[in-house]
């Protein structure tokens, strides 16, 4: 007698070649239907669906509880509504050095705020209670070893946290956060920069767990005019290396630019373009929601 796993297994093996219906209007293969719905992976899931739907993902940046927590929150929920996949959340840090000024702003104000380390994961359990969106902290080291390793990935899983992109961790100092995320299924995402020799890139990529984020510019973060012209050459060098997902973030400010770089990765990343709507909104507050919507709207309709 056929067990249901069993029955699971030879649909997967007889309809490989037959589609479901989604929603949008879009098909996606019964086989990889199945595979989706068997993992727990919410990263995974994001960009085996984006696969599917031939489409890379969008993922946006915005500080944690900037300018205070309530707001964070409905700002949070409105870029879901209005086209992000993956949500980038910044961790508020007094001395954060890949961020262009934009950010640094958006931190400080948070922090101004009275932020604490607790509100960004009460944030995220916030967040989960409408949305199962991947959620990835674009953090510090600092933050996570002063709390203890261990306890601050155990949080964050709790919280419904997915990955971290810790900017000031190298791969070869990382091996006890990436052996803790591993065993309680935390991602970890590393940064390969345009001055990464191609020789470091498979170090990087060992360690690295959900997707590869590539620095489209060398520098800090900030929205810039024009796009590296050797970009669609860099991707596609870390993809002879792996079979993760390639996203690509760091200066992307508008749909042309999110249009050219979904072209070539498997995700755009856009944060200051986001973020400005906030700084710029900040003496009248109920704009600001409706700002960044529309900002999120216009930018994700260049994956389309």
């Amino acid at each position: 007698m056929d067990t249901g796993l069993d029955k699971q297994k030879s649909l997967k093996q007889k309809a490989e070649w037959q589609a479901l219906p989604l929603p949008n209007g879009q098909m996606m293969r019964i086989d990889a239907y199945l595979t989706l719905m068997e993992n727990n992976d919410r990263i995974a899931k994001l960009f085996l669906k984006c696969k599917e739907n031939q489409r890379p993902a969008f993922v946006g940046y915005v500080c944690a509880c900037d300018p205070d927590f309530d707001m964070s929150l409905k700002i949070c929920r409105t870029l879901i509504e209005k086209g992000v996949d993956l949500l980038e959340l910044g961790v508020p840090f007094s001395d954060p050095l890949a961020d262009g000024l934009t950010n640094q702003l958006a931190a400080q104000r948070a922090l101004e705020a009275g932020i604490q380390q607790e509100d960004v994961f009460r944030l995220v359990e916030e967040i989960r209670k409408f949305s199962e969106v991947p959620i990835v902290f674009y953090t510090y080291y600092n933050l996570i070893f002063s709390r203890g390793i261990e306890e601050y990935v155990t949080r964050s899983v709790s919280a419904g946290v997915d990955g971290f992109l810790t900017l000031d961790l190298p791969p070869e100092e990382a091996g006890e956060l990436v052996d803790c995320c591993q065993d309680k299924g935390i991602k970890n995402i590393f940064i390969v920069a345009p001055t990464t020799p191609e020789s470091r890139i498979p170090k990087i990529i060992q360690s690295s767990s959900g997707f590869i984020y590539y620095v489209s510019r060398a520098g800090v973060t900030g929205e810039r005019k024009d796009l590296a012209s050797d970009l669609k050459e860099r991707v596609a060098t870390i993809k002879k290396y792996t079979e993760l997902p390639v996203v690509v973030g760091f200066g992307i400010s508008n749909p042309e630019q999110v249009r050219t770089v979904g072209e070539i990765s498997d995700g755009v990343v856009v944060g200051s373009a986001l973020v400005n709507c906030i700084s710029e909104n900040l003496g009248n507050p109920e704009s600001i929601v409706e700002k960044i919507g529309a900002r999120a709207k216009a930018l994700s309709s260049g994956l389309v």
